[in-house]
């Protein structure tokens, strides 16, 4: 049957995520795009592989059957190209990755000024995601890499297609407004509180949840003030006197900001990483992209 790989990821990812408007976010298409790859993988594999339910559409038996075909059929494209790049012997081609919006901030243009130093036969395209959606971006093969974020109370899903692999740790500091909090020695979740509410994520979110963990095994409730996804803006309500966040090194790195930062009694920390099918770990692009990565971590 004549399908492409656009249309067999295509119908993988409504499998995983349920809808057409997500497919096209995790894919970078438009909603009438993925719909058109969708119609067309029906034309070729000349069953119904989707049904209309209301304003949404759902898989078929024959669809079901195929997305699992499929997710096969991608696992084995790439072991075919992890097998032809050890063969030409050398680092070269292409190389798709994702990483979240600090990342993509401050250890993008390190790593792509490095991989043109050591390997310049190697292209790198990149693309920024929510934090949350690039482990998705990887077992869906939307990108070869993504560099995310774990934190040990909310755990990246182990899914057996995947290698999660340590790069570095950081470790949260509280950010309070300055003056606000005397002393210079680490501060407990536990003396936080009115008139300071906290500016945090929503608790859907994986670091959301880990934060509010933290502080509950601390048995504190935090206030919630303000619900705010963007790190600069966080950092910027703290400096304006708003509230208190926590903040790693790499997030005070995002802006200049005039606020203090006191070392944390309690221990809450979140783990750089890097994501990778495991079908694909032992490509010579992708070996060569997470060893440069774990060379800025270790300079840094």
């Amino acid at each position: 049957m004549d399908w492409s790989n656009v249309q067999l990821r295509s119908l993988v990812e409504l499998h995983r995520r349920g809808t057409v408007t997500a497919v096209a976010t995790a894919l970078g298409y438009t909603p009438g795009a993925v719909s058109q790859q969708l119609s067309a993988l029906e034309r070729a594999a000349g069953v119904p592989l989707l049904r209309r339910v209301g304003r949404h559409v759902e898989l078929t038996d024959a669809g079901l059957a195929l997305a699992g075909h499929a997710q096969r059929i991608l696992d084995i494209e790439a072991a075919a190209t992890a097998e032809l790049e050890r063969s030409a012997g050398r680092v070269a081609g292409e190389l798709r990755i994702a990483l979240f919006a600090t990342a993509a901030a401050e250890l993008l243009p390190l790593m792509l000024a490095r991989i043109g130093r050591l390997h310049p036969d190697l292209v790198v395209r990149s693309r920024e995601l929510v934090v949350d959606d690039v482990a998705h971006a990887v077992a869906s093969g939307t990108v070869d890499l993504a560099v995310g974020l774990e934190y040990p109370d909310v755990p990246i899903r182990r899914d057996p297609s995947l290698r999660v692999v340590l790069l570095f740790r950081e470790r949260f500091s509280l950010a309070v407004p300055a003056g606000s909090m005397s002393g210079a020695g680490p501060v407990s979740l536990a003396d936080t509180g009115p008139p300071l509410g906290w500016i945090l994520p929503p608790e859907n979110t994986h670091y959301g949840l880990a934060i509010r963990t933290v502080c509950r095994r601390a048995r504190v409730e935090p206030e919630l003030r303000h619900e705010v996804v963007d790190t600069a803006v966080s950092l910027a309500l703290v400096e304006a006197g708003i509230g208190v966040s926590t903040v790693t090194d790499l997030m005070l790195r995002l802006r200049p900001s005039r606020f203090d930062v006191l070392p944390l009694a309690e221990t809450f920390e979140r783990h750089i990483v890097a994501v990778v099918r495991s079908s694909a770990q032992q490509r010579p692009n992708v070996a060569a992209l997470i060893q440069v990565l774990r060379d800025l971590a270790r300079d840094d």
